[in-house]
């Protein structure tokens, strides 16, 4: 199953990440790909508002992972960028982060490629002039249960 948008201003795609924050609840692994600048950690942080965390969130460029509690779960956000080789996460446990019923959001994944867990939804965000295009594509049964959950249309 895959969702395209096109034309996307930081507003809507701000609307977008919160209304998919009822489908993510249960947990999972999603990737956002996307250009420096296309909107990967603006989705990010509203998803994780829309979640429920209290706390100022930040990119976590230079510490790699920040890690939340909300509503008796765990929340982790990955920023990659700064990896040049996927064994540099092997000291962040991601075995223990990915445990099923936390949600993992990865910025970045192509930098820890074989060192991840696999993802369930992948979003990638391309620039369009101004505007941002969004892809979501479930990559397992529990992404393809997000996507049926969400509804962009209700963002528009």
């Amino acid at each position: 199953m895959t969702v395209e948008l096109h034309g996307l201003d930081e507003a809507r795609l701000v609307v977008l990440a919160a209304r998919l924050a009822p489908a993510v609840r249960a947990g999972g692994t999603i990737y956002l790909h996307g250009d420096l600048g296309a909107g990967k950690t603006t989705f990010a942080r509203a998803l994780l508002q829309a979640l429920g965390v209290g706390a100022r969130v930040k990119s976590p460029t230079y510490s790699l992972l920040e890690s939340y509690r909300v509503d008796g779960y765990d929340v982790h956000h990955l920023d990659l960028y700064r990896i040049a080789d996927p064994g540099e996460l092997e000291w962040l446990g991601l075995g223990e982060i990915a445990d099923g019923t936390s949600l993992v959001l990865v910025e970045w994944p192509e930098r820890g490629a074989g060192a991840l867990p696999a993802a369930d939804l992948e979003l990638s965000l391309v620039h369009a002039g101004a505007a941002r295009d969004l892809c979501a594509r479930a990559s397992s049964s529990r992404g393809e249960a997000m996507l049926a959950r969400w509804d962009p249309a209700a963002a528009a």
